[in-house]
């Protein structure tokens, strides 16, 4: 099985795209695939798929071989794959994923014509407290107290596709994400477990985010966690509709606009190398 490893930000994945499908065994595959030793080495496993509702299908997988509704991060990368690759040469594109079909849009380096930023409208955000999902049945849940070993944290749900639970903190630097993002992830308030971002608010339009991800852990990067991120930073009133989320990755601009509702993220994705998995794939 031929591949081609990319990231966005730091947030790296194995990407397919020889397939009409995905294999039959995908979930032991993504996690023997996307293992940093005895593997590839990725967050997830990303599959471009033929659609029949848009330019392409991503289903995404990871890397403890559960499958996410959407990717920020992984969204760029497909739509940079496919323009590349030559395999759609539009500067628009309609990506069909389990969230709803997501709409980027393609800046190109100059006098290049390769992708630099992809633009992706993430839809609007999902902010009743079911929904999200959490098991707490409100309009929104807003600094809602969730507590863990004796502690007790404060977070906003947001569902950008997936669910997410963000919460504000005095230095998202040197928070101790591994130990409480995977507490708090598989919390009995969270029916399908969440994904966690700790964030340090640096001004009206600047965030300092990490994040644990729901089946992965932490991760340099998470597209769909900065939009969740910067929506609760606006429902709780400590920063403005466009916002940049710095993370260790690298930055990602977020805006929620105030004219649809929908948020917009704008980074990068960048193509790494390419290779052969040897292991047995059934099709």
């Amino acid at each position: 099985m031929k591949f081609t490893k990319m990231h966005g930000l730091g947030n790296d994945f194995v990407v397919v795209s020889d397939y009409s499908d995905v294999p039959k065994e995908v979930n032991n595959l993504a996690i023997d695939i996307c293992h940093r030793n005895f593997g590839v080495g990725a967050d997830g496993l990303v599959f471009i798929l033929p659609s029949t509702t848009a330019d392409v299908r991503m289903r995404i997988f990871n890397a403890d071989g559960s499958e996410a509704e959407q990717c920020g991060n992984a969204i760029r990368c497909v739509a940079k794959y496919v323009y590349d690759h030559n395999m759609i040469k539009k500067d628009a594109l309609s990506v069909e994923t389990l969230a709803g079909i997501q709409h980027v849009k393609l800046h190109l380096k100059e006098d290049e014509d390769i992708v630099s930023k992809v633009i992706v409208d993430m839809g609007e955000p999902i902010l009743k407290g079911e929904l999200v999902p959490t098991a707490i049945h409100q309009d929104q849940v807003v600094n809602q107290s969730v507590e863990v070993d004796g502690v007790t944290f404060h977070f906003t749900a947001v569902s950008m596709g997936n669910p997410h639970a963000v919460i504000f903190v005095e230095n998202a630097k040197d928070f101790d994400v591994e130990k409480w993002g995977s507490k708090i992830e598989t919390h009995t308030l969270f029916p399908k477990k969440t994904n966690v971002e700790f964030v340090t608010v640096n001004s009206d339009h600047e965030l300092e985010m990490r994040v644990w991800e729901r089946g992965v852990g932490q991760t340099l990067a998470c597209g769909t966690g900065a939009c969740a991120t910067g929506v609760a930073s606006v429902i709780t009133g400590q920063a403005s509709r466009d916002v940049t989320v710095r993370l260790i990755g690298g930055d990602l601009k977020v805006v929620w606009s105030e004219e649809d509702n929908k948020v917009y993220m704008t980074g990068a994705a960048e193509e790494v190398f390419v290779g052969e998995w040897l292991g047995p794939v059934e099709f």
